[in-house]
């Protein structure tokens, strides 16, 4: 039998990885029946959180900090698997963090550090640039898997090490592919500008499509989410939508920056009485599977999360252990053409 992991614990109970994880370690914003169930779960399974490591004897510690940036975003749990029992195969300890939305990952890593006596450190998600200069204090090798290069300053850029895929690049890709249908009027979802991020380099992407056919971009059609609620969750994709619909601007393509915020476009285009992709494409970046679920199945630049998460694990122990310095390492994104998007035939 294999051995039980956070996020098989988290399908049993019908909960997100992140909710485990709050219950593992003792935080009270669970509510008592989940918080039961879970503990239910972790009994029945006999599962051992590899964040055991604090049962290890200090000096001895073998951990490795995993720090998530994203409380609710499901992109991340297929990762955290791969990761943990890769991880676990070396005889490793993992020490899972999610970071929130008004906390500083530099912070919070610091603090990690100092009380596992962590060996190294991987970030998934948000981004590197407003907390460079404080993760030079960290001790031990930095990975950032699924955040790009493009992302940390460039005098530091050598100091971390990157996996992922080149966002700007694919996002070009995506939103040529919408031209190459005849659409002309593609709305974008993204953040807001406030550091560089994959938002960022996402948004970047659809610029250059643009660029290199000579077609001024509409600023109009650049939505930005509300900057108060998770950044990438189906209910921002939702919410600007729905401010996409009402502001008269001609659309016949909505790009999102990522496979959630597609989502929950396409709900508030179905519910706003229009078709999909007849009326409107929608097109994601991610490659989630419950994109390939939705009713239409989702077109958008799938990630090969299952590269990107080794290759994370296995260039970190070779930071570790000396046999390499910094990387950057970059896989190639894959267009998944689902039934959200159609060619556009002129008015």
């Amino acid at each position: 039998m294999s051995k039980i992991t956070i996020v098989d614990i988290a399908n049993m109970c019908g909960v997100g990885v992140s909710t485990v994880s709050r219950v593992l370690n003792g935080h009270p914003d669970v509510g008592a029946k989940t918080r039961e169930r879970i503990m239910a779960a972790i009994k029945e399974t006999g599962y051992v959180p590899n964040d055991s490591a604090r049962n290890l004897k200090r000096t001895d510690a073998k951990c490795i900090g995993v720090l998530i940036k994203g409380i609710t975003n499901p992109f991340f749990s297929p990762m955290i698997d791969i990761i943990e029992k890769e991880i676990d195969r070396q005889k490793y300890a993992l020490v899972l963090r999610h970071v929130g939305a008004d906390e500083d990952e530099a912070d919070v890593a610091l603090e990690l550090e100092n009380e596992k006596r962590l060996r190294g450190i991987i970030f998934l998600g948000g981004g590197a640039e407003q907390s460079s200069g404080k993760l030079k204090n960290l001790k031990v090798p930095v990975i950032f898997s699924t955040i790009s290069s493009s992302v940390i300053n460039e005098e530091e850029v050598k100091e971390f090490s990157t996996v992922s895929v080149d966002d700007r690049l694919e996002a070009k890709h995506l939103t040529q592919y919408l031209m190459n249908l005849g659409h002309k009027d593609i709305a974008i979802i993204t953040e807001a500008m406030l550091r560089r991020s994959v938002g960022h380099l996402r948004l970047e992407g659809y610029r250059d499509a643009f660029a290199e056919r000579n077609i001024p971009v509409d600023e109009d059609l650049i939505f930005y989410v509300d900057q108060n609620m998770e950044h990438f969750s189906t209910e921002n994709g939702y919410r600007t939508t729905q401010r996409i619909l009402s502001s008269n601007k001609k659309v016949t393509a909505i790009f999102c920056v990522t496979d959630l915020l597609a989502i929950g476009a396409m709900r508030a285009i179905a519910d706003a009485g229009l078709r999909i992709p007849e009326d409107i494409s929608v097109c994601g970046f991610d490659g989630m599977e419950i994109g390939r679920f939705y009713n239409p199945r989702l077109t958008t630049i799938k990630q090969p999360l299952d590269q990107i998460s080794r290759e994370t694990v296995k260039l970190l122990f070779d930071l570790i252990e000396s046999r390499s310095s910094h990387r950057h390492i970059i896989f190639p994104g894959e267009l998944s053409i689902g039934e959200s998007t159609i060619k556009r035939y002129e008015d």
